[in-house]
């Protein structure tokens, strides 16, 4: 009987960066990211794919992280929020975030951003109903939402 296969390389890139890496075949994404390649921006928060804490890009489409393995993500593109501003300069959703006081302990911050990256990056222009639905899959206990709301909707001109 042939032994378990209990590791294998994967291909991916990250943050725009080639990478090759043997990873066991039980990892998952979220710990393939964190300890792995030191990308801590994505958190984990509950390990059941219910807080959104650890949202990643996988080839533009937001995904909780620890609902993925890593070897899952052979020859995708995965985006960190680490990957989101460029060189040094917050995107505007970042900015939005800060301007309207839309964090408070920050560990649900760079989810829903991740996720609000990614509706923004599907629809321009959200409503607040919008951008509510889009982040439904995100949990923060400290904020209420509202201002979370409030820098997406701004971030796309209808605020």
């Amino acid at each position: 009987m042939a032994e378990p296969v209990t590791s294998r390389t994967v291909s991916l890139e990250v943050n725009g960066e080639q990478i090759e890496y043997e990873v066991p075949t039980r990892r998952l994404l979220v710990h393939f990211l964190r300890d792995d390649l030191g990308l801590t921006g994505t958190h984990i928060g509950c390990d059941t794919g219910n807080c959104g804490a650890c949202t990643v890009h996988v080839n533009g489409e937001a995904v909780k992280s620890c609902m993925m393995l890593a070897v899952q993500a052979e020859g995708t593109k995965v985006s960190t929020v680490e990957g989101l501003a460029s060189d040094g300069e917050l995107t505007a959703l970042q900015q939005a975030f800060n301007e309207h006081h839309a964090l408070q302990c920050g560990y649900c911050t760079p989810g829903m951003l991740m996720s609000a990256t990614a509706l923004l990056a599907r629809n321009a222009h959200p409503s607040e109903e919008d951008v509510r639905y889009a982040l439904q899959g995100n949990i923060c206990r400290c904020t209420g939402y509202v201002n979370i709301v409030e820098a997406v909707v701004a971030v796309g001109g209808n605020g």
